[in-house]
């Protein structure tokens, strides 16, 4: 009997988890290799969020050189010959000079996540160079007072993981939270009346105790796409709060102040009033009789003078008014 072995070709799969930062480089690079055969595999490439990137790729190219996405070979990105070179889309271009001596490096001149991902150059349709781009994690630092929302932002279309390190260390309140593919979002149980998808994965009334680490990452290649610290505080042990308790103790020491001194006015005022006052009818009670027997001994002012008796009248309410206005 004979037996027929048959080898299975090599495909491309996603990076499996779990490993550290060299050896997911180096896991790339082997993955690579067997997905591409003999062509040249490159280190992959991290730059920074929309700066400019360059694949390099050391080939002497008597034809036509060209760079396509790995899984989109249909699609040119640019593209040179001995007579010239085209960016065929935009945002990618090829240097005839570079070409020209054996250099068919591509620049990709604003690096976004969606340019994530294997690229690969091929001479005369044989493939010369597979380079692999990233992006590297945004970090965010976050501050914010108990009660407020949390929106971690999805910055690619790929499906992500939400996960959440209480103390940046792997514990019992660490793990995955959330994941999110297009328009749907799954939680945890203990998450899932708090969360919502909005301009992002919005965590509604946050706690001092969810203060940690919350990490965005791309879930099938495993790739982390953006890094978020977040420290919650509590309202009584904020620095703004603190700042407000304490300038409105001294406003309302200020103002009390200013209140206490009008009131002194005011009061001050008032028992110089009644003082004045009860001086005024003293004055009237004792001045009036006297001021009325010295007009009594004044011949020319005599009652018998005024028959009516009328004069004596208004001398004597005279005499009260004076002594009130006193």
């Amino acid at each position: 009997m004979t037996h027929t072995s048959r080898t299975a070709e090599p495909q491309y799969r996603p990076f499996s988890s779990g490993l550290t930062s060299n050896d997911s480089h180096l896991r790339q690079t082997e993955i690579a290799e067997l997905c591409f055969g003999s062509e040249s595999v490159n280190g992959p490439v991290k730059v920074k969020l929309h700066d400019s990137a360059t694949l390099p790729c050391s080939e002497r190219c008597s034809g036509l050189a060209r760079w396509t996405v790995f899984h989109k070979r249909s699609d040119t990105l640019a593209e040179c010959d001995q007579t010239s070179c085209r960016s065929v889309k935009e945002g990618y271009q090829m240097i005839q000079d570079q070409y020209l001596k054996g250099n068919l490096s591509l620049t990709i001149t604003d690096a976004d996540f969606s340019k994530r991902g294997w690229y690969t150059c091929d001479c005369a349709n044989k493939d010369v160079c597979d380079v692999h781009l990233q992006i590297e994690p945004l970090n965010t630092t976050v501050e914010m007072m108990a009660g407020e929302s949390l929106i971690l932002k999805v910055d690619v279309s790929d499906p992500v993981d939400v996960t959440y390190n209480s103390a940046g260390t792997p514990g019992p309140s660490s793990g995955q939270i959330c994941t999110v593919d297009g328009p749907s979002l799954q939680c945890k149980p203990e998450y899932t009346q708090r969360s919502s998808l909005t301009s992002g994965v919005e965590l509604r009334r946050m706690a001092p105790s969810d203060s940690g680490v919350y990490t965005v990452m791309d879930s099938r290649n495993k790739e982390v796409i953006h890094t978020y610290t977040v420290t919650v505080q509590d309202v009584q042990q904020s620095s703004i709060w603190k700042d407000g308790y304490q300038k409105g103790n001294s406003d309302g020491y200020q103002k009390g102040s200013e209140d206490g001194y009008r009131n002194g006015l005011g009061i001050g005022a008032g028992v110089f009033g009644i003082i004045a006052l009860a001086l005024g009818v003293i004055f009237g009670m004792f001045a009036g009789p006297r001021l009325l027997r010295l007009r009594r001994e004044d011949p020319s002012e005599r009652i018998g003078d005024d028959p009516s008796g009328e004069r004596q009248a208004e001398d004597v309410e005279s005499g009260v008014a004076l002594a009130r206005a006193c």
